[in-house]
């Protein structure tokens, strides 16, 4: 069984009984800095089955914390009573970083990190459970670009989370495969649950709120791997309307205010049984690399396929949105379309297709981009700079082959 390894006991200077918007004391930052050591040096010694146990409290650290060792559970005494505060962080760009395979983190709270909240690089089998990373002085660009970050991992499940204000994405699973994100909350972020260049992954059961953009499924140029195969369903994308406050030049800093679910020069992606309700721009948004205006200083890999392809949306329930897009060209192809009073269409698709694919003019059939259920889809003709806009939502009333459930090692040690 597990050895546990109990973190010391602080006296109450660093255990408040709740957040405070108050200056870090003397006391409190001596304080801290005993139990930051305390804490590090239990990372470093700590071996596989070792269980490091944060007790209840509000910790005051000025250096982010690295574990490198496999095998390693963090666990607090719960998501609102275990706090870690980073708001006098000096050194370390994140607030944790994990170097590890069968890594779990539970029960606490990470804030205020000067960069990344919780960053997971190159493990397997990791789990995130009741972990909120939040920065509690509102949604700035100065605040850290990611909440909860596992990249070039597998096997990752991020379950009962909460994800607030982060410049990029709350919740971001990169270059990974075999994902499962669920009943968690990301709210007040650029974006709230991010998918980027991963392979089968399920994400379900969440509440995306208040973000720029509220679940984005995302395949961008020169990185590890294409991703495909991700499954969007069963979650609430509400009122995702805030500013875009991403950092200019970074990939979100295209994504409009009011963008509910968004898929960019992603392949295989299935949305269904969501709700979908009043995201000003369009409750869908189904789009190109062309069309985010990000460019690298590196260009474009020969091998990258910036069109979104064999994209299923079905069984969903769309309620309000599309009355008040963002930007002057969405305002305009809006009024052009739909007159002063009324809204953009469900679903917007930016009009670029791969025309080397096209037979007669028709995609292959397990390429097309199938729309269900009636829902009408707008053709925004952007290779054309949306001069000739298209309501014909024919063109997308097909069916595609529905992806398998993605299975993990921690969702197969439940069943």
């Amino acid at each position: 069984m597990y050895k546990a390894i109990s973190a010391v006991v602080l006296c109450c200077t660093i255990a408040a009984c709740g957040k405070s918007e108050a200056p870090v004391s003397a006391e409190q930052a001596s304080a801290g800095a005993a139990f930051q050591k305390k804490l590090q040096e239990q990372l470093l010694d700590a071996k596989p089955g070792s269980v490091v146990e944060i007790p209840a409290g509000t910790y005051h650290l000025t250096s982010g914390l690295t574990l490198r060792g496999n095998g390693v559970t963090i666990r607090g005494a719960g998501m609102d009573k275990t706090i870690l505060s980073f708001k006098g962080q000096v050194t370390g760009p994140e607030g944790m970083l994990v170097y590890a395979s069968n890594f779990t983190i539970e029960g606490l709270t990470i804030e205020d990190s000067k960069g990344d909240g919780l960053k997971i690089n190159d493990g397997d089998n990791i789990t995130i459970r009741k972990v909120k990373v939040q920065w509690t002085g509102g949604s700035k660009v100065t605040n850290g670009a990611y909440g909860i970050y596992p990249v070039k991992t597998k096997n990752v499940l991020i379950e009962d989370c909460v994800a607030i204000a982060a410049s990029d994405a709350g919740i971001y699973v990169g270059q990974s495969n075999g994902v499962v994100v669920r009943r968690s909350r990301a709210e007040q972020n650029v974006a709230g649950i991010e998918i980027e260049n991963t392979i089968n992954a399920d994400v379900y059961d969440n509440v995306a709120t208040n973000n720029t953009g509220g679940i984005l499924v995302f395949n961008m140029p020169n990185l590890s791997q294409p991703g495909h195969s991700t499954r969007v369903y069963k979650n609430k994308v509400e009122k995702n309307n805030l500013g875009n406050f991403a950092a200019r030049g970074t990939a979100v800093a295209s994504v409009p205010a009011g963008s509910g679910i968004v898929i960019n020069s992603n392949s295989k992606v299935e949305i269904f049984d969501n709700d979908v309700t009043d995201n000003q721009t369009a409750n869908v948004i189904i789009s190109s690399y062309h069309s985010t205006g990000y460019y690298t200083e590196k260009g474009v890999a020969a091998g990258y396929d910036p069109y979104p392809k064999a994209i299923y949306v079905y069984g969903n329930r769309f309620k309000g949105g599309g009355d008040s897009p963002d930007g002057l060209d969405l305002k305009a192809l809006k009024i052009a379309m739909y007159g002063i009073s009324g809204h953009l269409p469900d679903v917007l698709w930016d009009g670029y297709v791969d025309n080397k694919l096209l037979v007669k003019g028709v995609m292959p059939a397990e390429q097309r981009i199938c729309i269900q259920d009636g829902v009408e889809v707008l053709n925004a003709d952007g290779p054309n700079k949306y001069k000739n806009p298209s309501k014909e939502s024919a063109p997308f009333r097909c069916e595609l082959a529905k992806l398998p459930p993605v299975t993990i090692a921690q969702l197969a040690a439940q069943s």
